[in-house]
């Protein structure tokens, strides 16, 4: 019903930047917050960033001021732009979104598959 697809994600050295997109696709009727998790191995799943359908933002404290979280409402797509990345950045982000599909116009919670962002040291 809906789908969301990351891409983005790669090696990098610290101190280096990357854009993750997730897009979402499908009977979508509509997108409420949309955000980022990440998990590292041995670790559980964290909020990363969140935006709200209104663009309030939200940001996990060891981010803020290196990471920004943006969306484009009309394409259903978010963005989070990853700067002065940090070896302890590595993990798999996944995208999340709140949406309802068509076929019953109930919120549910959707996950992508997950993108590995490597930040060497």
């Amino acid at each position: 019903q809906v789908q969301l697809v990351e891409s983005g994600g790669g090696l990098v050295q610290a101190g280096g930047s990357l854009r993750l997109s997730c897009a979402a696709s499908g009977s979508i009727f509509s997108i409420n917050a949309m955000g980022w998790y990440r998990q590292a191995p041995g670790k559980q799943r964290e909020l990363v960033a969140a935006i709200t359908s209104g663009g309030s933002t939200n940001y996990a404290d060891s981010v803020k001021g290196r990471f920004t979280i943006s969306r484009d409402r009309a394409k259903n797509t978010v963005y989070l732009q990853m700067n002065s990345l940090k070896p302890e950045d590595t993990a798999v982000y996944y995208c999340n979104a709140d949406a309802a599909p068509y076929s019953n116009y109930r919120v549910y919670d959707y996950w992508g598959q997950g993108t590995q962002v490597t930040v060497s040291s």
